[in-house]
């Protein structure tokens, strides 16, 4: 249910608590991906200064993805059950806890255990925060444009904690693990005045306790699994066995949500084809982008020699486009909606990648990179707020964690399964040392290969939907000349 004092004029005008509640919301999304991205550079620091090996530090990225991408289906039911205000500030209370822990350690485990608990608080943040944005702004051009704006600093927050850890890194490392800390809580402080409260839905089944050991088991099995394969090897008894037992959990999860009265996820919402478009379009677009984003920062540090903030400029165009559009793309989605830009973000990615292929040992920025990076930035634009959309729109208030969930769960393990793909075929085409920088180069060639090949895959899915479209419009444009040619042979015969 949402408060008076934060729903929208009827005119759309919005109150200046209903701008606080999204920044709140807006300051959790930037933080978690954020995140993600801030890491990356900071982690052979972190190497030298604890003494950690290549594998331990892998962890300090997996332990994140494997609490976010594991945790996110129970987050989005449990944002439903027990109150998404209440869920959103307590699981951000744990994330600004863990953020400062991991700037304090000064021990390898303790700080993956720290990332494995600030991916557990992203998992109930995201989920908790999307669907408070769904059932405080109606469905319809005010909820476009506030999804578009949440989005958009979620792209924002990636490619910013590119040129944040870049900077940070060169002061230390623990600065990357801190900074979210105190931005963590003031979003808290404002979000206990701002956020407007909701009721827990009410169940008349319980709570669906196995199907959320089911659910939770089988998404951290897989993502475990697809992290630990290119280490492990694919063809491995360990993860052939891993992706069997995934298979088994995931069946036995299905069978109990058709018979719970009150499932952790509605398998009916998957009938809507729009809705199983947006998840795997979220599955392959972020897919493609996490593969491609590793491939090119190797590309510049190991090859070309470019340090980290150097990469970071790099990629800030894509950054600084997607943050530039997020106030306008609601208004665009209004007008084409979400099928076409989908389509149309998916296309300026792929472009994105081919042109990227032209590049060699001593590449002229602004001829190869930078149009790469601007056709990056204006699909994420695009796509990323109307999958949002898309998957959110028609979706009873109810159950709007539980979609926002599905979601996200679809972002991260797209992120995970294809990067680790992406990883295997680097490492099956890399030369054996020492080896000449061109050998180098063109050992990278089919892995950029591989993410256009995903992206392409999410394109062709977003096309399917502009023939659907065509093909509801025709249903309904024979419907109407066959009801006008009855009414006209009624007359006649009157």
């Amino acid at each position: 249910m949402t408060s008076p004092l934060t729903t929208p004029a009827s005119d759309g005008r919005w109150t200046p608590r209903l701008w606080g509640t999204l920044l709140v919301l807006c300051a959790a999304m930037f933080l978690d991906a954020l995140d993600v991205s801030m890491v990356g550079v900071a982690l052979p620091s972190i190497g030298a200064d604890l003494g950690l090996t290549t594998s331990t530090l892998q962890w300090i990225v997996s332990g994140y993805i494997l609490g976010y991408g594991g945790l996110l289906l129970l987050g989005g039911r449990t944002a439903d059950l027990l109150g998404r205000r209440q869920v959103f500030l307590v699981a951000l209370a744990v994330f600004a806890l863990a953020s400062l822990l991991g700037g304090l350690v000064d021990s390898g485990p303790l700080l993956i255990a720290s990332r494995f608990i600030k991916g557990l608080a992203a998992a109930f943040t995201a989920p908790a925060g999307l669907s408070i944005i769904t059932t405080t702004f109606a469905e319809g051009p005010i909820r476009n444009r506030a999804l578009a704006i949440y989005t958009t600093c979620g792209a924002t927050g990636y490619s910013m904690g590119l040129v944040f850890s870049g900077l940070l890194t060169e002061a230390s490392w623990r600065l990357t693990m801190l900074l979210p800390a105190p931005v963590a809580l003031i979003a808290l402080v404002a979000g206990l005045k701002l956020l407007p409260r909701t009721e827990r839905e009410r169940t008349n089944g319980g709570y669906d306790i196995p199907g959320a050991i089911l659910g939770t088991a089988s998404m951290l099995l897989l993502v475990f699994t697809v992290v630990e394969a290119p280490a492990a090897g694919w063809g491995s008894a360990r993860t052939i066995l891993s992706f069997v037992a995934v298979v088994v959990l995931l069946t036995a999860f299905v069978r109990v949500e058709r018979r719970s009265p009150s499932p952790l996820i509605r398998l009916g919402v998957l009938r809507s084809g729009a809705q199983v478009r947006a998840q795997l379009g979220a599955l392959t677009f972020v897919g493609s982008y996490i593969g491609f984003q590793f491939l090119v920062t190797l590309y510049m540090q190991q090859l070309l020699g470019w340090s980290a903030l150097h990469t970071a400029l790099a990629f800030l165009p894509a950054g600084a486009l997607v943050a530039l559009s997020a106030t306008k793309v609601g208004a665009v989605i209004d007008r084409f909606g979400t099928a076409r830009l989908i389509a149309v973000g998916f296309a300026a990615l792929v472009a994105g990648y081919l042109l990227f292929l032209r590049i060699d040992l001593d590449p002229v920025y602004a001829a190869v990179i930078l149009p790469t990076m601007l056709l990056v930035g204006a699909g994420f634009a695009l796509t990323f707020p109307s999958l949002n959309v898309q998957a959110t729109n028609g979706v009873d208030e109810h159950e709007q964690g539980m979609v926002s969930g599905l979601l996200n769960t679809s972002v991260q393990v797209g992120g995970a399964l294809f990067l680790a793909v992406v990883t295997a075929v680097l490492t099956a085409n890399s030369p054996e040392e020492p080896a000449s920088p061109q050998a180098v180069l063109d050992s990278y060639l089919p892995a950029l290969v591989v993410t256009t090949v995903i992206a392409v895959a999410g394109l062709l899915i977003a096309l399917t939907g502009l023939r659907t479209r065509r093909e509801q419009r025709t249903v309904v444009v024979a419907k109407s000349t066959a009801r006008e040619a009855e009414a006209e042979r009624v007359a006649l015969r009157d």
